[in-house]
């Protein structure tokens, strides 16, 4: 025995699958459908702006409830619901736009031309017997989906009325970053350089480059391990050649064009003739002068031996810092540099131990002089 599916019933079923099958309609975010301003939507829409797209939501909510309650072929019209919206996505001039269709709303309208009760097939109420069971319903009544379309309208505009009526500057978090970036963490901070950009598609030129001989050492093993070789090899060979350039460059050392130093560099004067003025000033009891005499006469040899470029414009702590670390007369001048530095620009009182021991360190800066300059710091 067969069941014949009441006429309600293919209705409801229709309906149903026809409100599912349509997207929601929303603001810009919620757009149900992916074409962009360039295509050209399918069927009957208009382009309105975000202020008419809300007011068109606000008359079909006042056509929605007049539809329910009147339930009749004036007030259920589908042509009241008029066409659909293409609204664009955002405020700016060009911005993107998007169609909101209805036809989810005309379809719903041209099924509420007649009340529920009407749309019920004839003979379709049995007299209930004592052995039936109520069976559940199977689709919602139009009157319960004429109050979800009204709910629907009501979340579509309260979205609508979210949307900013005009993007934010942003002034206040660009100040914010401004300051951010100015710390001290932020110091060395920039912009990737052309050399960087040159780095890095070199990089992408070797990951191809490797990934072609992955694929040729799978077709044949040789010419792949031929390639990796060679180009270990010429990387080697590249190695080599800077190192050896690099070291011929700190062989070379920043000599003056002359053969005879600058006027007022330490080297012009004889280191004997600074020598012979430390001793004097020391035989006349100025002991600040003798050491001042003493650091320039080692400064004078250290110099005439080519050990840096002749600039008298330098400062102690810059001769010094000319000499290499692992030089064994660096102890010597910065011990000499220290007591120089405390006598002659601390102000600092100066015996004549305190020359003594200056004249000592000069003599083995200078080399070769010691048993003299001790003869003459003695006398």
């Amino acid at each position: 025995m067969t069941t014949r599916v009441p006429a309600s019933a293919w209705i409801r079923i229709v309906l149903l699958l026809a409100c599912s099958l349509t997207a929601p309609a929303a603001t810009p975010a919620r757009a149900d459908t992916d074409e962009s301003s360039g295509a050209q939507p399918v069927g009957r829409w208009q382009d309105a702006s975000l202020d008419n797209y809300r007011q068109h939501l606000i008359a079909l909510q006042a056509l929605t409830q007049a539809c329910a309650k009147g339930r009749d072929v004036k007030s259920c019209d589908p042509t009241l619901v008029g066409p659909d919206d293409r609204i664009p996505m955002s405020m700016e001039p060009k911005a993107e736009r998007r169609v909101v269709r209805y036809g989810w709303l005309r379809i719903l309208f041209s099924h509420s031309e007649e009340p529920d009760a009407a749309q019920e097939a004839p003979g379709e109420r049995k007299p209930a017997s004592p052995t039936d069971e109520p069976k559940p319903s199977s689709a919602p009544s139009t009157s319960q989906l004429l109050k979800d379309a009204e709910a629907r309208l009501a979340r579509d505009l309260d979205q609508a009325k979210g949307v900013p009526a005009e993007p934010p500057a942003h002034g206040q978090e660009r100040e914010v970053m401004k300051q951010v970036l100015a710390g001290r963490e932020f110091r060395d901070l920039k912009q990737p350089t052309e050399s960087d950009t040159a780095l890095e598609r070199f990089g992408n030129w070797l990951n191809r480059l490797f990934a072609t001989v992955d694929k040729l050492r799978a077709r044949s093993a040789w010419v792949g391990r031929a390639l990796v070789w060679g180009f270990f090899l010429a990387v080697a060979i590249g190695l080599a050649w800077a190192l050896v350039q690099t070291e011929r460059r700190w062989r070379v050392r920043l000599v003056p064009a002359s053969d005879r130093p600058a006027p007022e560099a330490a080297s012009a004067r004889d280191w004997q003739l600074w020598l012979a003025d430390a001793r004097k000033a020391a035989a006349a009891g100025l002991w600040r002068e003798a050491i001042h005499f003493v650091y320039w006469a080692a400064i004078s040899r250290l110099e005439s031996k080519r050990l840096w470029p002749a600039d008298r414009a330098r400062t102690p702590r810059e001769y010094l810092a000319l000499m290499a670390p692992e030089d064994p007369r660096r102890d010597g001048l910065a011990s000499l540099t220290r007591s120089f530095e405390r006598t002659w620009y601390g102000g600092r009182e100066a015996g004549e131990s305190d020359y003594q021991k200056a004249e000592a360190l000069a003599a083995l800066l200078i080399g070769g002089e010691t048993p003299a300059i001790q003869e003459g710091g003695a006398g």
